[in-house]
């Protein structure tokens, strides 16, 4: 009998056990039914997992009762289901709203929002594709508080200008960039390769030591997600680009008056006869601006295994100018990868590469003798093709037509860059990790300057024809290696201790030279090689650089509960950049977070879902003054020695043995609130910023130094401070993304208040330039913004002679003063007008800085515009030549013509005058705001997309830089070089292009 029950009982506990053993099947769709495919499904604590179809379905065996299955997909809630049958399961995933559990790349690791002590902004993968921006910097525009963004130049591949929280030094206030752990450039990425961008703003960047004083802008790249099928996406736009704005010039007829008007008021003869024939002449403008096209296409594949992940994206890029597209131009080629994988249970491998190629042409932009400077200053009365045979125009201004079939250029670069990354657990809670980041670029320019004659005494006028080549390489790796140590003691006391090592290296060269009298005068001979000039008409010269930089550093995270928080930051860095005894230095800082939300006394709270208290105070470096303590030696002029020619060397700019870099203190206090089930968030900072030990360069020094070359310069020393304080706030909302209809917005403001706090001695830094040989209008100096504006006030127009008698004489500006000049003010009281009576006249940098994004979708179709704007700027209108027969804005019609008739734009002559000098006559309110981005879309059924196995179909039509609402005259208010001294004056900037754009994404 024994030996019978025991084999029956044997065999009833295995049949339990099989029978608590299921194949789980089910369907997952997206609130509120639409399939979702690539969800991830997998036995929590497991690598036991599948992914839905494309219906959504998926079949999960071998799977316990009691076991818990995970759903989860990014961008969406999580869900967690306990298996107590068999039974199949329907399960719907609903759009993640409150973002409070999200990760965010911090520098060195990752951390959730929840528990972030520092002042940190996301721009997610939505809002860039949203945007379609052609450089990803783009996208931080009016997404992200405390940030601007502003374009040198609205041509192809211009150059992009990133603020984060103003100007703080007279030099580089560019912020670092990191991409996937590397340093690198947004403008080598492809932005629809890119995950996110976080913006670090405060001292929490001090774990970047020298680099992080101007922020740090994180770049996460996409990558592929184990356990998921194969997917495959593609996108792609074209679209047609206009110029935004024609500045409102004269035409011929009236052009011709105001000329004989000139001349008449200086007793000369008349240029112009019958003005009734003229007509409106040729506007310039209209012949330059042309419409051009841009398109995109990108295509990319991506999914994973039980062990490995991999992404794989191509694309290709072609912009055409609005100004002389054939000779305006960029294209850019992408190919990125990312590989990771599971060596062992232990061994984890990353891999990252980005290979980018850019191509570009370049008209004369920007400046004296630039295409839309011409433009703007040719006469209307000439004819297309016509020529300032005469030099009637002065010997600047040249048919613009011409210049363009002048013109010949070509740039063309390739770049590898990426990164190697292994990570291994070596016990429970501690991972060491190791990567090298690597990046390598070379370039090609040419320049063909043809034999050419624009008019007598033109300084453009080409006597031989020239070509100038250029090759250029740069490499750099980064190799860093540290370890992450995270443990919890007694329960309730959560710590992470990050500590490592980083060593880099930069180096590169170059070569240049120029041949002069290429054959047949002809871009297909341009060649140094094929130039028939002497050799001694060959010039050359090259460089070489090679700089190096150590670190270690060191984060410890602590939290009691996760409610108490506290971080604290420490990095060494040594640069072979600055002398010996400056080389190196330390860079702290230190963070804490309350969650006063998770206290007991809030916990039954109605109103209060999320409310973070926090601050942050470090300090950081900027390596703006690389190699000042080296001198530069020039050549000079010949002379005989021992009996031979030789050519003499003398400094051409002094060292400075005490450099060193500029150090920011950096201050924040603020809070994370959230409300209304957390569809509301409101985000709030005030800051403060010391920026101390700024580089002024050509500072005078003592003459013990000896003797330099003439026009040899003084050396850059630190001798500066300045302040950046104001206030940033971020409001948010976002309704029930389940219902049929579901809208949001996203608004931020920032307020910003700069001032140069000291500058040792009497030394007051200038840049910029006005006109010709006029003063410097833009300046450095104590109580005032860097860069402010500096020059004589206007104080109306003199009506009269007894109005002139009676007001300080202005004789010491240049000329007497007569009826219907400019008045200007007698700043300092000494009775006399002369250029001690320069005085403040605006600034360049935004008091006000503000972003809205509204969106909508209803059903398939989807809604969404982007706005920008800064408040209380100014910018200096330098694009008109002061130069008596060139052309002029019609706001000369409203000039002054007798006592009475005008009291704000002077009289017009062509004697002496001091109507051209730089005054607030000049300087204008550059405030606007811009609709960014106008975009409708729709979604194609997924019941439509089953008969072709497609995922998603959406198509969109969208309007970038759409509207500007400014009262600058010029072309673009937020345009600037990226001075910090001189950075808003405009000689006639390249506009932004208006694009009209169709385009669509798939994935299957």
């Amino acid at each position: 009998m024994k030996v019978f029950i025991l084999p029956m009982l044997l065999f009833l506990c295995t049949s339990l056990a099989v029978a608590q053993t299921y194949n789980i099947k089910g369907n997952v769709k997206e609130a509120p039914n639409s399939p979702m495919m690539g969800v991830s499904v997998v036995v929590k604590g497991t690598t036991h997992g599948v992914s839905t179809d494309f219906e959504g379905n998926f079949a999960l065996d071998n799977v316990k009762k009691g076991q818990v299955l995970v759903f989860s997909y990014v961008g969406y809630i999580t869900q967690e289901i306990t298996v107590n049958n068999g039974n199949a399961l329907n399960v719907t995933l609903k759009e993640d709203t409150q973002t409070l559990g999200e990760v965010v790349v911090i520098g060195y690791g990752t951390q959730k929002v929840k528990d972030v002590t520092g002042s940190v902004s996301v721009v997610d993968a939505k809002t860039i594709t949203e945007l379609k921006p052609v450089d990803a910097a783009t996208a931080l525009q009016g997404t992200t508080s405390g940030v601007s963004v502003n374009k040198a130049s609205g041509s192809p591949g211009g150059k992009i200008n990133i603020l984060i929280r103003g100007v703080s030094s007279n030099g580089s206030n560019e912020p670092l960039v990191i991409i996937d752990g590397y340093e690198g450039a947004l403008n080598s990425i492809n932005p629809e390769d890119i995950e996110s961008l976080t913006v670090l703003k405060d001292a929490q960047a001090a774990i970047y030591g020298i680099k992080g004083a101007n922020g740090v802008v994180l770049v996460t790249t996409k990558g592929g997600r184990k356990n998921t099928p194969l997917e495959v996406k593609i996108s792609s736009y074209t679209g047609i680009q206009q110029t935004t704005k024609k500045l409102d010039y004269m035409n011929a007829t009236e052009y011709a008056a105001l000329l004989n008007e000139s001349y008449a008021a200086n007793g000369q003869a008349l240029p112009f006869g019958n003005l009734a024939s003229l007509g409106k002449g040729i506007d310039w403008q209209d012949e330059v601006f042309k419409n051009s096209v841009i398109s995109d296409m990108t295509a990319s594949i991506s999914g994973g295994g039980e062990k490995f992940s991999y992404y794989l994206g191509a694309s290709h890029l072609t912009q055409d100018g609005i100004v002389a597209p054939e000779k305006s131009n960029f294209k850019r080629n992408n190919v990125k990868v990312s590989l990771g994988a599971d060596i062992s249970p232990k061994l984890k491998m990353n891999f990252t590469a980005n290979y980018y190629n850019n191509k570009r042409k370049t008209i004369e932009e920007n400046g004296l003798g630039a295409v839309l400077f011409n433009a703007l200053n040719f006469s209307p009365t000439y004819g297309l093709h016509d020529e300032d045979l005469t030099g009637f125009l002065g010997n600047e201004v040249i048919n613009p037509l011409a210049q363009i079939d002048n013109t010949y250029n070509q740039y063309d670069g390739n770049g590898l860059e990426g990164n190697f990354q292994l990570s291994y657990n070596l016990i429970e809670g501690l991972d060491l990790t190791s990567r090298i980041g690597f990046k390598t670029y070379s370039d090609e320019k040419k320049d063909f300057q043809p034999l050419s004659f624009f008019g007598t005494g033109k300084i453009f006028n080409r006597s031989r024809s020239t070509v100038t080549q250029e090759k250029n390489e740069t490499h750099a790796y980064t190799w860093e290696t540290f370890a992450t140590y995270n443990k919890t003691f007694w329960k309730n006391h959560n710590t992470s201790l990050t500590v490592g090592t980083s060593a880099q290296r930069n180096w590169g060269s170059g070569l240049s030279a120029t041949g002069y009298d290429v054959p047949n005068n002809s871009w297909d001979f341009a060649d140094i090689g094929l130039t028939t000039g002497t050799n001694n008409s060959k010039t050359d010269n090259s460089y070489m650089n090679d700089s190096r930089l150590t670190s270690f550093f060191g984060r410890l995270q602590y939290d009691y509960k996760s409610k108490y928080l506290l971080s604290a930051m420490l990095r060494r860095d040594a640069s072979s950049d600055f002398p010996k005894d400056n080389r190196a230095d330390l860079f702290s800082s230190v963070t804490a977070g309350w969650k006063v939300s998770d206290e007991g006394f809030l916990k039954d709270s109605k109103w209060i879902d999320f409310l973070k208290l926090r601050g942050s105070y470090g300090t950081l470096g900027n390596n703006a003054g690389k190699n000042l303590y080296k001198a530069i030696l020039n050549g000079e002029a010949v002379y005989v020695f021992n009996g031979q020619i030789v050519r003499g060397k003398a400094v051409g700019k002094l060292p400075n043995p005490s450099a060193k870099w500029e150090v920011a203190e950096k201050l924040d206090v603020g809070f994370d609130f959230n409300t209304l089930k957390n569809r509301l968030s409101l985000v709030f900072d005030y800051f403060i910023e010391n920026r101390n030990d700024l580089l002024i360069s050509n500072f005078p020094v003592s003459g013990i130094i000896g003797t330099a070359a003439p026009g040899a310069s003084n050396p850059t020393v630190n001798a500066g401070n300045t302040q950046n304080k104001g206030f940033e706030v971020a409001l948010g909302y976002r309704s029930d993304v389940t219902k049929p209809f579901s809208w949001g917005f996203n608004y931020n403001i920032t307020r910003l208040d700069g001032k140069v706090v000291s500058i040792n001695g009497d030394v007051i830094p200038e840049g910029g330039a006005f006109s010709v040989g006029q003063l410097a209008p833009a300046r450095m100096e104590v109580g005032q913004p860097i860069g402010y504006f500096y020059g004589l006030q206007a104080d109306g127009i003199f009506q009269n002679q007894a109005e002139v008698d009676a007001h300080p004489s202005q004789l010491a500006l240049g000329a007497p003063a007569k009826p219907g000049d400019i008045r200007y003010k007698d700043v300092n009281g000494d009775g006399v007008i002369d250029f001690k009576d320069r005085t403040y006249l605006g600034k360049p940098t935004a008091t006000y800085y503000m972003g809205l994004n509204l969106n909508a979708k209803y059903k398939n179709f989807d809604f969404s515009t982007y706005m920008y704007a800064e408040l209380d700027k100014e910018m200096v209108r330098n694009y008109e030549r002061s130069q008596p027969n060139v052309n002029r804005q019609r706001l000369y019609l409203d000039r002054w013509r007798g006592e009475g008739t005008s009291n704000s734009v002077p009289r017009v002559t062509t004697g002496a005058t001091t109507n051209n000098l730089f005054s607030s006559f000049f300087v204008e309110d550059a405030s606007f705001l811009r609709v960014q981005n106008i975009q409708l879309g729709y979604s194609i059924p997924a019941s439509v997309l089953e008969s072709v196995k497609m995922k998603s179909f959406r198509v969109y039509f969208s309007v970038n830089n759409a509207f500007t609402f400014t009262k600058y005259k010029g072309y673009d208010p937020s345009a600037t070089s990226g001075d910090a001294i001189g950075g808003g004056i405009d000689y006639g900037f390249y506009p932004q292009a208006r694009q009209f754009i169709l385009g669509f994404n798939t994935s299957f």
